[in-house]
């Protein structure tokens, strides 16, 4: 089993900054694969942004490449998501994910745990 607790959300104006964190507890973190999703009201989850355990990999969604940076560090068990430039279009629930094997990173279905969610709100 595998925890995940995202932290860093918030309200922040459009062109703003904003950096998410997910803890991850419980099995060897650096086994696996992490991803964050969004979902907004009234739409579906969307991929975001996804790292391999290597740290070598990573992946973004076209909405957000460019600005968006997913990181790991796996001494503290965590993944990080700096957001740059944000857009109203990016306010959403942000949720941190974790994969247990090489499946597609950039659906629902690639991934066995998932954390809570945090919110965050671009104002413009």
């Amino acid at each position: 089993q595998v925890q995940l607790l995202e932290s860093g959300g918030g309200l922040v104006q459009a062109g703003g900054s904003l950096r998410l964190s997910c803890a991850a507890s419980g099995r060897t973190f650096s086994d696996y694969n992490m991803g964050w999703f969004r979902q907004a009201p009234g739409k579906e989850r969307e991929f975001v942004a996804a790292i391999r355990w290597s740290y070598i990999l990573t992946y973004y969604a076209k909405s957000v490449k460019g600005r968006f940076a997913i990181s790991r560090d796996n001494t503290k068990q965590t993944v990080y998501l700096q957001m740059n430039s944000l857009k109203p279009e990016d306010t959403a629930v942000y949720l941190c994910a974790a994969s247990t094997s090489s499946r597609d990173y950039d659906v629902e279905a690639g991934y066995d745990y998932w954390g809570q969610g945090t919110q965050v709100t671009v104002s413009s």
